[in-house]
């Protein structure tokens, strides 16, 4: 136990100490920080370019229609097509939209003249407003009032209450716990590759510069095997933990860096808010309606369970692959030679993530129930279907099976890396691995 202490002691310091755990555990939590942030700031860049449209209506009808939006200016002219379009897009730098005059029915086609890429907001806009104003003038012609219409539609406002098995009634909320399903099965198969693969990377390494002779004399292959496994996920655990605490405090700090505007904007808000009649919606109300919303999402999730579980599957994940992964490494000389070995071993895995959408349309079907029970695809499985409430016997006897299937499937690497770590030169095939496994201890 003291050898493998050491050998999980030796990967762990090795891979710490390294410039590219270094640079990926910094890098890592700012990408992920720029995902989050750019959109919103090219989103703010994007609504501070306003665009001007002009609008040649030969039917008359669309007049007074288009109106201005935040980053939208409409402004109509009347001369013809040829001159209207070389002063727009030339002279002013605009855009025209043409709309042109029909004889026997209703104007449904338009162009779009642009020097540049319109936007899909530009699009979208004007097709509705168009689209609106037909279907108005078609009622129109039937004899019926858009305004009963319009009258006639309405809001479906559809809760969502889950009850367990004691009665108890819990508000859900599908959108999030879909988000939640993909992205924590997309991390798990993300670590579990990542990692695995340094597995495999660092066996190969070491039978290739024939250090594992050396180590071999003082440890077992099992030790040896045990304790870089346990090492590299040690490594992964404090890689992970390291992600999600800079990435916070990136975001923390943007947050006050820009401190200022938000503060320059509340203050906004708060002026317009007094200066509203009193017939107004009351700002603080919805700014208080929101919280509450957001407060009862988060609620809605069971956020013990599902950081347990996440930590929980992706070690077990790991370490069933990985111990895979060190007999593939162990087995084979040269980096070629692994992938008619690496795809056997990783179909469970990606299919599981190909089963995605089945699995978050319907979680509690029997396909979800057996993929999270079987445990090749049960770490990526599990974790999309936990948070839409999974019972804890499912969650326990899951874990049971994924521990059993470790232990397992270390039994087997185990008995191919003891072989192979030695053999240099042959051939390995799944005929050379089967007589490997057939050997007594």
């Amino acid at each position: 136990m003291n050898k493998i202490r050491l050998i999980i002691q030796r990967e762990y310091l090795t891979r710490v100490k390294k410039k590219s755990f270094i640079i990926m555990s910094i890098l890592g939590p700012v990408l992920i920080a720029a995902m989050i942030i750019l959109p919103a700031l090219l989103s703010e860049w994007s609504e501070g370019t306003k665009k001007r449209i002009a609008v040649l209506d030969e039917t008359g009808l669309f007049t007074g229609k288009f109106k201005n939006q935040d980053n939208l200016e409409f402004y109509s002219v009347y001369n013809d097509l040829n001159s209207e379009k070389e002063a727009a897009l030339y002279q002013r730098g605009d855009l025209l939209l043409y709309i042109p005059l029909t004889q026997l029915s209703l104007p449904t086609k338009a162009q779009l003249f642009s020097t540049k890429q319109p936007g899909l907001n530009v699009t979208v806009y004007i097709k509705s407003v168009m689209k609106n104003v037909i279907e108005n003038e078609k009622l129109k012609a039937k004899g019926i009032d858009p305004e009963v219409i319009k009258s006639a539609k309405a809001e479906i406002d559809l809760a969502t209450i889950r009850v367990d098995e004691s009665g108890k009634e819990k508000k859900s909320y599908t959108e999030v716990e879909v988000g939640l399903s993909i992205f924590a099965g997309i991390m798990i198969y993300f670590f579990i590759f990542m990692f695995g693969a340094q597995v495999l990377k660092g066996v190969m390494e070491e039978k290739q510069n024939r250090i594992v002779e050396v180590i071999i004399s003082s440890v077992k292959p099992f030790q040896l095997m045990m304790g870089k496994i346990v090492g590299i996920a040690l490594v992964g655990l404090t890689q992970f933990m390291l992600w999600i605490l800079l990435t916070g405090f990136f975001l923390i700090l943007f947050q006050t860096g820009a401190g200022s505007d938000f503060q320059e904007s509340i203050s906004t808000l708060t002026e317009q808010n007094q200066m509203m009649n009193q017939g107004a919606p009351d700002m603080t109300t919805i700014d208080s309606n929101k919280l509450a919303m957001i407060s009862e999402i988060i609620n809605s999730i069971d956020l013990k369970t599902m950081v347990f579980s996440f930590i929980f599957y992706f070690l077990g994940g790991y370490l069933l692959y990985a111990s895979l992964f060190a007999a593939i490494g162990g087995a084979v000389d040269h980096d070629a030679d692994t992938q008619q070995f690496m795809l056997p071993v990783s179909i469970p895995l990606i299919f599981s993530v190909m089963m995605s959408g089945a699995i978050v349309n319907q979680p509690d079907s029997s396909m979800a129930f057996w993929l999270s029970m079987i445990p090749f695809t049960s770490p990526v499985t599990m974790m999309m279907r936990i948070p839409f409430g999974v019972p804890y016997w499912e969650i326990g006897l899951s874990a049971t099976i994924l521990i059993l299937g470790f232990i397992g499937t270390t039994w087997l690497a185990g008995k191919i890396y003891r072989t192979g770590i030695l053999m240099y030169g042959q051939k390995v095939n799944y005929a050379v691995m089967w007589k490997w496994l057939k050997q007594k201890n």
